[in-house]
């Protein structure tokens, strides 16, 4: 699959870059993967999920994974899927409804709660849908932050500057809400665009994508179209498309 996406890239220059994905939680072959992406492949990021058979992201096992990437200042997308004891959780619901959303907040807090972050600060992280839960969580996961977790010398970066270091796509349901609360936690340079097409239908998408063309940018004279293409590009310098 990461051969052909590269593959992809390569026919189709200035339209397509692509992530790669890791063989986690298989830490040696995830290693064996980053180089081979990165140094024969010219990814541009890795996808990661928030868990792998229940081995989430702050794992001390996957640190020489962190530590690679790191080294690399490797781009990290994010993105969910359904937690342990989805089938008692979800209620029979849909699980992207919300399962998904909080289990990207719970990936991002054990990222923050771990120390990943702040142990490997040339990670470049994207969250996904506006990180789900995460700005209206933000204050309360730094509480427990400081409550639970030693003080450390010098001090650390507390769970609220480590959230708004990371960056976050308007995939899913942007406005009218999420995006503004998304605001009150990050500045408008770490928002990027994201469709989540193809599991978002072709015409939802396009509600989607008309519903951030309507609302009015949080900087003056550009649009969500032209702030989020400049932000994408400060990303991956070379990657204009």
């Amino acid at each position: 699959m990461n051969e052909y996406t590269a593959e992809l890239t390569r026919e189709h220059p200035g339209r397509f870059g692509n992530f790669v994905s890791l063989p986690l939680p298989d830490v040696d072959g995830a290693l064996e993967e980053i180089r081979f992406a990165f140094d024969t492949l010219r990814a541009d990021g890795v996808t990661l999920l928030t868990h792998t058979h229940g081995v989430y992201l702050g794992e001390e096992r996957l640190e020489p994974v962190f530590a690679e990437l790191d080294r690399r200042r490797a781009v990290v997308f994010l993105h969910p899927t359904s937690p342990l004891g989805w089938e008692q959780s979800a209620l029979g619901r849909p699980r992207p409804m919300v399962e998904y959303v909080f289990d990207t907040a719970r990936a991002v807090t054990d990222l923050v709660m771990a120390g990943v972050l702040t142990r490997h600060p040339s990670l470049r992280v994207i969250v996904p849908h506006c990180g789900g839960v995460l700005p209206v969580l933000a204050d309360r996961v730094d509480e427990f932050m400081r409550l639970f977790l030693p003080a450390q010398v010098p001090p650390a970066p507390d769970a609220v500057q480590q959230l708004r270091g990371l960056y976050y796509d308007t995939a899913g349901t942007a406005f009218p809400r999420q995006v503004p609360a998304l605001l009150n936690l990050v500045e408008p340079d770490r928002v990027l665009f994201g469709s989540d097409y193809c599991w978002t239908p072709p015409a939802l998408a396009d509600a989607h994508i008309a519903a951030i063309d309507a609302a009015e940018s949080p900087v003056g004279g550009a649009t969500w179209r032209s702030l989020t293409t400049v932000n994408a590009e400060r990303l991956f310098p070379g990657r204009s498309r």
